[in-house]
């Protein structure tokens, strides 16, 4: 099994919505043993060049245990983030001997 970090991202002037907290919580709660660190959210940020595009912001990261990249971006595509116009991107966490 390999790590992959998910990146939570939604539109620029998304504001979160009453009932998001409970949401995000029976999400990750589906998600099981899949989930490897729930992460934490972002509550501000700023960029150095481009990053994702000037209409969205990263709200949070969590990081999941998949098969592989096809298996993690299932597991990515019932984030609730999809709801609200927004999206995940997914990476492979690269292993650094001795780290």
């Amino acid at each position: 099994m390999t790590n992959y970090v998910f990146s939570f991202r939604v539109p620029s002037d998304y504001q979160p919505e009453a009932g998001t907290t409970a949401e995000w919580q029976a999400w990750f709660g589906a998600l099981g043993p899949a989930l490897v660190d729930i992460g934490n959210a972002v509550t501000d940020y700023a960029s150095a060049g481009q990053v994702g595009g000037g209409d969205s912001r990263m709200i949070a990261y969590s990081v999941v245990s998949a098969e592989d990249l096809a298996s993690a971006l299932a597991l990515a595509k019932s984030s609730p983030v999809l709801r609200v116009g927004g999206g995940v991107e997914v990476g492979p966490v690269m292993e650094v001997p001795g780290s």
